[in-house]
């Protein structure tokens, strides 16, 4: 590796044998050198979980023109080894995607995505999230792709301020459809979860995971409201849970 390039991790959810991950180190090659860190399979909604009660293992991985390193643990897991153990320098910057699946609004809690990017941040280097709007993993990422080298030239020139990450979401249109860019706040959007009960070959119950995601605004500045528009959603993120409004009330009530 060049040493005056930038070094860019790419880590990901979907796993390292995911379309979206190929696309998107491929499109950081163009911008410097790229090491790929990623779960050796499906993590999708693990959140921000380290493994903590088993040891983790890398697994040289190559596909194509991309050669990586699949780690058996969580995003997070793979962005904190791949700097602690793999790479020999700090990255310049941390981008975790494409996801299938848009992660907006309360769905950034759940996401494995969003918290491969958190965790960059965490250790103070910029990092990007970036989701694609469909769940269809057919669906080409190479648009996402280009948006995703747009928004990481811009922001290894302009770094973020520490603790701060952006959260991309591309929807899935063509190239000529999409509206552009916007800066967006997380939406008030929810999910109405439930759960299936279905029965196996056995005869046994189990339960499958479902729900309806509403959502609840209609301002073009929410994120899931400008991807139904036709806008790339940007959203910048920082990880206070403070409830500041509220200090002043929580002190009376415990006459503090």
């Amino acid at each position: 590796m060049t040493t005056n390039k930038p070094l860019i991790l790419v880590s990901n959810d979907d796993g390292i044998d995911s379309p979206g991950i190929y696309a998107l180190a491929e499109a950081m090659k163009e911008l410097g050198d790229v090491v790929v860190a990623a779960p050796d399979r499906q993590q999708s909604a693990v959140g921000h979980s380290l493994t903590v009660a088993q040891p983790l293992r890398i697994t040289k991985f190559k596909r194509k023109k991309m050669k990586g390193n699949a780690i058996n643990g969580t995003p997070a897991d793979c962005v904190k080894l791949a700097i602690s153990s793999i790479l020999k320098r700090k990255p310049d910057l941390v981008i975790s995607g494409i996801n299938h699946g848009q992660n907006t609004s309360v769905n950034i809690l759940y996401s494995g995505t969003v918290s491969a990017a958190t965790e960059g941040m965490l250790l103070g280097i910029p990092s990007i999230a970036i989701s694609l709007a469909s769940y269809n993993l057919k669906d080409d990422c190479t648009i996402a792709a280009g948006y995703a080298k747009l928004i990481a030239k811009k922001l290894l020139s302009n770094p973020l301020p520490i603790g701060t990450l952006l959260n991309v979401n591309v929807p899935a249109l063509s190239n000529d459809t999409i509206k552009g860019l916007k800066i967006t706040h997380h939406s008030n959007s929810s999910w109405e979860d439930f759960y299936e009960k279905r029965i196996d070959p056995f005869g046994r119950d189990y339960y499958w995971f479902s729900g309806k995601y509403i959502i609840n605004d209609d301002t073009i500045d929410a994120d899931d409201v400008a991807i139904n528009e036709g806008y790339v959603s940007i959203t910048p993120i920082h990880f206070d849970f403070t409830n500041y409004d509220e200090l002043t009330h929580i002190k009376d009530i415990f006459d503090i």
